[in-house]
């Protein structure tokens, strides 16, 4: 058996002929194309069909498992452009009756010749968790069944994306060609003979997978994980792969597609401990699986460990018998920052000590603290990763619930910082900041009872920005400058779950309570706001007082009380 690699160009006509038998392996990722992606192909291949009469339209490589004089091809890259090409052609057929839909259904179905050894299939087999749905609705042109399963019903992302694939082509070629048989097929026959794909085959294995990867890290279709996947499958023995396909496909399903990515980039950072200088491929070959002496133990031991740390973080699902609940929002309250830089470190001490709740607890208390002073503080991401990377090097020593890490705690300059921005102009931060500090703030005052998912919120001021002559709000703050100390500051600001009220904004105290700031029933929802709401006046000393409570609040569930303010 040669072990050459060819590559030759085809037009779609000899693509799907008897010439090829193609199976997707179930190493492979879903079929992933979304109505985006199709939509692009369809707009494209009819616009060169209408403006273009001669030329041919080139669709790109397919990169194959396969023998020189057997049909049998393992699709090693090109299933998303098969796969939806099948889907049109199939639409096309099911638009056309008689000979001409005969005859196009050949290109989606071999039919079979018992003199030539042919028997009748479908000419792609999807993965096997898909392969029967795809062959009953789309390769027999059930479309009108497909069409009417509720989308909730079906087993996976790669069934939704084919039956909203297969709509919207139908649609297109419904409202384009509006029936005109002859149209249909003349487009169909542009589709067949003069669109091309360059089919890149060699019966190795390992050649196929050297041929993927070189083809697809400059650039083309494919997440990292991808490549990475088929260099890991690639190296594991064949009677393993099947098993170990298996899993990894259920870490990205549970994952999501994008999650699964982000997550090498994680793991990268675990390894690393320092900001990423080369792309994300580059970074995670040389600094995870260089590192790792076997495919099977990256499984074992990093990915699957990791990523259900992962799953655990991100989705605030974390159990145990005790401290479940406590973990949980401490967790909900890290994925409410603007960034993810502290999801390194939660999911390695989680791989490490998940199964010790009150460790759990005791480190995602000092990681939220941690990760809420970087925030509020405005620290960039350089600073960000250098003080993450800390906490990363102290987890890779041995500690425990009696001998805990200590980078994760805040220095005495970091409370010294925090507990000055606090004490600031908090209005003057960056929204994203102060909803923050305001929403968690009001969650100290509740004892965690509140649960915040608004879908509007605004910070208030209840000393108004501008004050009116003659107004009940300059009679009690006359001075300007005082006006403009206590403005801005936390004891002054109110979280709202209601759009602006630029009229309401300037009212008196007592007819902005009733009017603006108590909602439809008279109540906030808002511990913070309910507390002015319960105050009879707004004066200097009132705010003042309410500053040093509201400070002390915050000092002692962050564990900064032990620096006296101002």
């Amino acid at each position: 058996m040669t072990k050459k690699i060819s590559g030759s160009e085809y037009p779609i006509a000899k693509i799907f002929s008897s010439e090829f038998d193609y199976v997707i392996p179930p190493y492979q990722r879903p079929y992933a194309w979304t109505i985006d992606e199709t939509s692009e192909l369809f707009q494209d291949l009819l616009d060169f069909y209408l403006n273009e009469q001669d030329e041919g339209y080139f669709l790109g490589s397919i990169v194959l498992i396969k023998e020189e004089t057997k049909p049998n091809a393992e699709v090693i890259d090109g299933q998303q452009r098969l796969t939806t090409l099948t889907i049109l052609l199939a639409a096309l057929s099911n638009e056309l009756d008689g000979e001409l839909r005969s005859d196009f259904e050949n290109y989606i179905r071999e039919p079979g010749r018992a003199s030539l050894g042919l028997k009748s299939k479908p000419r792609l087999a999807l993965r096997e968790r898909d392969k029967d749905f795809f062959a009953n609705y789309v390769q027999k042109l059930k479309f009108e069944e497909l069409l009417t399963i509720d989308s909730k019903s079906l087993s996976s992302e790669a069934q939704k994306n084919i039956q909203i694939n297969s709509k919207m082509i139908l649609e297109r070629l419904r409202s384009t060609f509006r029936g005109n048989k002859n149209e249909l097929c003349s487009f169909g026959s542009f589709i067949v003979q003069r669109c091309f794909l360059v089919a890149v085959s060699t019966p190795s294995q390992k050649s196929a997978f050297r041929v993927f990867s070189i083809m697809n890290s400059r650039g083309l279709d494919l997440l990292p994980t991808d490549i990475v996947k088929a260099d890991i499958i690639g190296k594991i023995s064949k009677e393993k792969q099947d098993e170990y396909t298996l899993r990894w496909e259920d870490m990205e399903v549970q994952s999501g597609r994008d999650g699964f990515n982000d997550l090498f980039g994680y793991i990268r950072m675990i390894y690393a401990k320092e900001k990423a200088k080369r792309a994300l491929l580059e970074e995670f070959r040389h600094h995870v699986v260089g590192r790792i002496p076997s495919p099977e133990k990256l499984i074992d031991d990093v990915l699957e460990p990791y990523a259900e740390a992962f799953l655990i973080a991100r989705k605030e699902r974390y159990v145990s018998t005790k401290n479940a609940q406590d973990v949980n929002a401490f967790l909900k309250w890290l994925n409410r920052i603007d960034n993810s830089d502290w999801l390194p470190p939660a999911i390695l001490f989680l791989a490490q000590k998940g199964n010790n709740s009150d460790y759990v607890l005791w480190f995602f208390k000092k990681l939220e603290r941690l990760a809420a002073y970087l925030h509020i503080c405005a620290k960039n991401i350089n600073q960000r990763i250098a003080r993450y990377a800390e906490v990363l090097e102290d987890l890779q020593k041995l500690h425990d619930i009696s001998s805990p890490i200590s980078a994760i705690e805040l220095t005495d300059n970091e409370k010294n910082e925090m507990v000055m921005v606090l004490d600031g102009y908090i209005y003057e931060l960056t929204a994203r900041r102060r909803n923050y500090l305001i929403l968690r703030l009001d969650s100290f005052l509740s004892d965690g009872a509140a649960s915040y998912n608004p879908t509007v919120l605004t910070i208030e001021h209840v000393l108004p920005q501008t004050v009116s002559s003659n107004s009940e709000w300059e009679k009690h703050w006359p001075d300007e400058n005082q006006r403009k100390q206590w403005i801005h500051r936390i004891s002054n600001l109110v979280p709202l779950t209601q759009k602006r009220n630029s009229k309401a904004q300037n009212y008196d105290f007592d007819r902005k309570k009733n009017a603006y700031f108590s909602g439809t029933k008279g109540v906030s929802s808002y511990t913070l706001t309910t507390q002015v709401l319960n105050t009879t006046e707004w004066t200097p000393n009132i705010v003042q007082k309410r500053q040093k409570e509201l400070l002390g609040v915050l000092t002692e569930k962050w564990e900064l009380n032990h620096l006296e303010s101002d």
